[in-house]
C-alpha cells in the first residue's frame, strides 16, 4: 500500500517590496497609495511589523477591517514583539512562508517598524533561502519633510539609517519647506545616499478612493511610485553577507493599588499574535516596558469591560514626556476608539468593540529637544531639560496607577 505525499509548493520570484521609514514618517499612507492601485484580479500580501509586543493592528484584524481587506483581495499578517530585523530570522521566515503558502500572493509588501534597522532586514532578505523565492525590488523609504527640519531627527542615527539604505525616497509633508530648504534637503540626502531616487509625494492625494485625485501631477506621482514596484533593488543586489543583531528585551511586571498588572510573557517576536498572548489573556490587565536604541516603549492590555474616561486619557497621553508615537484600541466613555498619535498628527476614530483594550507608546530619550533655531540654541529652558530627564527616569508604577484611576 503506497502513501501519497503532497508535494510542497515552491515559490519563485514573488515580487517583494520593503517600505521603510522612521517613526511617523507616513509609511502607512504610501502603502495605502500602492494598495489603492492594485489590479482587482491580483492578490497581494502585506506583512506589518509592530514596534511593540501587544499588537494594535493585529487586534483590528478580527474586526470589520479584516473583511474589507479580504474583499480587496489583500492578505495581511502581523509580526509583533519587536523589530523583526533585531530578534531572529525565525519570525520573519515563518510570517513570509505562511503568507506565501496560505494566500499565494502575486506580490508581497513588507512594512518594518519605524525603529527597524533597514540594513539588518535587507541582509536577512538577501539570504540564500530567499534568493529564489523572492524577487527583491526597490527599497522604498518614506521621509517626512517636517521631521527633517528638526535637528533631533536630522542628526538621529536611526533617521539617517533609513536614508542610507533606500533605493527610492518618497518625500512627503514638505509644503512648509522653502525652495532653499528643499535644495538643502536634496544635498543632505546626497551626503548619505547619492544613488537614491527622490520622488516628491503629492500632498493633496488621499486614499479614500482609487481615483481620489485625477490631476496630472497625481497621475505622475502614482505612476512613479508604482514603477518602483518592479524595479530591481540596487541596495539589496549589493548585499553578500548576513549579520543579525540580537537585542535582549527585559520585561517588567508591576502591580498597582487598584488592579494587578501581570508580567508580559518573555517570549520573542511571534508571527501569530494569538499564540504570543494566549498565556496573558487569562491574567489581564498587564503592562510591559523596554528600551530600544534611545527610545522607551510601553504597552498595556486591559479587559474589555474596563472603560476609561476619554478626555482624561487623551490629556494624560499628550502630557507624557517626549512621546513620539501613541497607538491604541481602547474602550472609553466615548465608545471604542482607535488612537493614532504622532507629533504631526492626532487621529482618533470610532471602531467596533474589541476583545480587549490595547495601548502602546514610544518615548524618546537622549537629544529629544528641538535645537533647530540658531538664535535659541543656547537658550534651552529648564522645562525642556526637565522633559528630557523625565523621559529617562519615568516611573512606570505611577503611570500604571494614573491609567487605572481613569477606569470608570
Amino acid at each position: 500500500m503506497s502513501i501519497s505525499v503532497k508535494n510542497p509548493i515552491i515559490f519563485q520570484n514573488i515580487p517583494c517590496t520593503l517600505v521603510t521609514g522612521f517613526l511617523g514618517a507616513g509609511k502607512t499612507t504610501v502603502i495605502n497609495h500602492l494598495l489603492a492601485t492594485k489590479p482587482n484580479d491580483e492578490r497581494w500580501a502585506l506583512l506589518i511589523n509592530e514596534f511593540g509586543r501587544i499588537g494594535i493592528d493585529g487586534a483590528l484584524l478580527a474586526s470589520s477591517q479584516d473583511n474589507d481587506l479580504e474583499q480587496q483581495n489583500i492578505a495581511m499578517r502581523e509580526v509583533s514583539g519587536g523589530c523583526i530585523c533585531c530578534t531572529s530570522q525565525l519570525p520573519l521566515q515563518i510570517a513570509i512562508s505562511r503568507l506565501l503558502n496560505d494566500h499565494h500572493p502575486r506580490r508581497l509588501l513588507i512594512e518594518p517598524t519605524g525603529l527597524a534597522h533597514p540594513r539588518e532586514l535587507i541582509l536577512q532578505l538577501s539570504a540564500p533561502h530567499w534568493q529564489t523565492a523572492l524577487q527583491m525590488n526597490a527599497v522604498i523609504t518614506v521621509l517626512s519633510g517636517e521631521q527633517w527640519q528638526q535637528i533631533k531627527y536630522r542628526d538621529h542615527e536611526g533617521f539617517q539609517a533609513h536614508v542610507r539604505d533606500a533605493d527610492v525616497l518618497i518625500v512627503n509633508r514638505y509644503d512648509q519647506l522653502s525652495s532653499s530648504e528643499k535644495h538643502t534637503l536634496i544635498e543632505w540626502i546626497a551626503t548619505l545616499n547619492s544613488h537614491a531616487k527622490i520622488i516628491w509625494a503629492v500632498s493633496e492625494l488621499t486614499t479614500e478612493t482609487k481615483d481620489a485625485s485625477n490631476t496630472p501631477l497625481t497621475k505622475e506621482y502614482i505612476a512613479g511610485l508604482n514603477y518602483q514596484l518592479d524595479k530591481p533593488s540596487h541596495i539589496i543586489a549589493n548585499q553578500r553577507k548576513i549579520s543579525i543583531t540580537h537585542l535582549h528585551k527585559p520585561m517588567i511586571g508591576l502591580q498597582s493599588q487598584t488592579h494587578s498588572l501581570a508580567t508580559v510573557p518573555s517570549s520573542s517576536s511571534s508571527t501569530d499574535e494569538t499564540e504570543a498572548q494566549a498565556s496573558a489573556n487569562s491574567d489581564l490587565p498587564y503592562r510591559y516596558h523596554e528600551e530600544q536604541q534611545d527610545f522607551q516603549l510601553a504597552g498595556w492590555r486591559l479587559p474589555a469591560h474596563y472603560q476609561l474616561n476619554a478626555d482624561d486619557l487623551q490629556n494624560w497621553l499628550l502630557a507624557l514626556p517626549n512621546w513620539q508615537r501613541i497607538k491604541g484600541v481602547v474602550h472609553t466613555s466615548d465608545g471604542w476608539l482607535q488612537i493614532n498619535f504622532n507629533p504631526g498628527s492626532l487621529t482618533t476614530r470610532t471602531i467596533n468593540p474589541q476583545s480587549d483594550s490595547r495601548l502602546e507608546i514610544i518615548l524618546q530619550l537622549g537629544n529629544a529637544v528641538d535645537t533647530d533655531a540658531v538664535d535659541t540654541a543656547t537658550e534651552k529652558t529648564e522645562t525642556e531639560h526637565d522633559a528630557k530627564a523625565s523621559a529617562a527616569s519615568i516611573n512606570w508604577e505611577d503611570c500604571d496607577r494614573e491609567l487605572m484611576a481613569m477606569v470608570i
